[in-house]
């Protein structure tokens, strides 16, 4: 449902649809009258929703939005910037958290620098993940997913292109025991193909049932991945629904995401 509702009321620009039951299953995650800044500037300004376990949620919006600054708040990245607001993860407060807490409650963020480790190799990135969270994934089966990293993995990690970059900050955070996986700007600066291939792993990761907030400027292919979409404009929420309503609404994604 749109948050201007008068504007946005969920219906597409063109045909009908039926109205929507209310969900009555309990939200895993929930972001609640979230505000920060960054430096001096005020940039998330009230932000709130909800996703359910094993939803993947699109987290939408022009530069500037306020969507990195909601991702890192969520991740507890800027934890002194955020003057009020709670941020829940299976009843788990969050917001009263520092940042190495809420990894270990399994929370997963994967920078749009993704922040690869100089001078250590794929196995080596992949293994420094484990020592610090032994309960995810085995390295194994990290390459089964993963079969490029496997082919590099004694190659030194900042070495690889920017499409094996991200594959590995994906990688690093499933050897841990991830439960929401946060993404800022993963298709950034990649090729189509490689766009293609890294959309066919985040598909293996819907699979397997973890919780998902994606942040993509390539707005259409995070839709297509995800079944929700929240839309940011100006640090606050103008639309909260259904992924394929903004597909169908041509005025919505002029308006807010300018395609």
């Amino acid at each position: 449902m749109s948050v201007h509702e008068n504007q946005f009321s969920g219906t597409p620009a063109s045909g009908t649809q039926p109205p929507k039951a209310e969900s009555t299953e309990p939200a895993f995650f929930s972001a609640r009258d979230l505000h920060a800044y960054y430096g001096e500037s005020y940039i998330v300004q009230g932000v709130s929703f909800d996703v359910r376990e094993g939803e993947i949620l699109a987290l939408l919006g022009r530069n500037g939005a306020g969507k990195t600054s909601t991702l890192r708040t969520i991740a507890r990245m800027d934890n002194p910037n955020l003057t009020k607001g709670e941020v829940w993860l299976d009843n788990q407060p969050l917001h009263q958290m520092k940042s190495y807490q809420a990894a270990r409650k399994g929370v997963g963020l994967v920078p749009e620098d993704r922040r690869i480790i100089q001078g250590l190799t794929v196995q080596e990135n992949l293994e420094l993940s484990q020592i610090a969270e032994p309960k995810g994934w085995s390295i194994e089966r990290i390459y089964e997913h993963f079969p490029r990293l496997a082919e590099r993995r004694q190659q030194e990690a900042v070495t690889l292109s920017g499409g094996e970059q991200q594959m590995l900050a994906v990688a690093r955070i499933l050897a841990r025991d991830i439960r929401l996986l946060l993404l800022d700007e993963p298709y950034e600066g990649l090729a189509p193909v490689i766009v293609q291939e890294i959309e066919r792993i985040l598909e293996g990761v819907k699979e397997l049932g973890i919780t998902t907030i994606i942040v993509e400027q390539n707005a259409i292919a995070a839709l297509h991945l995800a079944s929700r979409a929240v839309i940011l404009d100006m640090g606050e929420v103008v639309f909260d629904g259904s992924a394929q309503e903004v597909l169908d609404n041509a005025q919505l994604r002029q308006e807010y995401l300018a395609i």
